[in-house]
């Protein structure tokens, strides 16, 4: 992330002070205060009718040709769960149904740095899968045939989610 220079709102040349227990960059003329935020990130941890936890391939960095969940940035506006659910849509053409909150956990990412990940179970009742060019492939697994996911992040939901079955 480039750093601010100038206030974007006054453009007076900012100054560094501690705000809040950090340090942060500051405009000593508007009292603008540059606060880095994390990026929200929506996971499904998604389920069909025989129990079986879909897993896709990823096409593109970070953690390419990795096994994943689906999921993504969400744009700004929308809800976790509809960013969730816009995600798995758009990655494999599954319409999925919230059923419960996983966990919130946050990642510190050398490509995006700072994210906070909300992971829900989705129910899928038509698993009919078409991939998008995010993926190199995906499917539905059961519990001892679950390709080597290898994301640590990916892996705590995985184990988060089995538990709460």
């Amino acid at each position: 992330m480039r750093a601010y220079s100038y206030c974007p709102h006054c453009k007076t040349t900012l100054g560094k002070e501690m705000i809040d227990g950090r340090e942060r960059l500051f405009c000593p003329s508007c009292s603008w205060v540059h606060y880095i935020n994390p990026l929200p990130v929506a996971v499904a941890y998604t389920v069909n009718k025989k129990n079986e936890l879909l897993v896709i391939r990823r096409a593109h960095e970070p953690a390419l040709n990795e096994w994943a969940l689906p999921g993504g940035f969400l744009e700004a506006g929308e809800e976790p769960f509809e960013g969730c659910l816009r995600e798995l849509m758009e990655e494999t053409s599954l319409n999925g149904k919230i059923d419960r909150l996983i966990g919130l956990y946050h990642r510190e990412v050398e490509m995006y740095g700072s994210l906070l990940v909300v992971a829900y179970k989705v129910m899928v009742d038509d698993d009919a899968i078409t991939i998008n060019h995010e993926l190199f492939d995906a499917g539905f697994y059961p519990p001892h045939l679950i390709p080597e996911v290898r994301i640590p992040l990916h892996m705590q939901i995985i184990k988060d989610g089995a538990a709460l079955d």
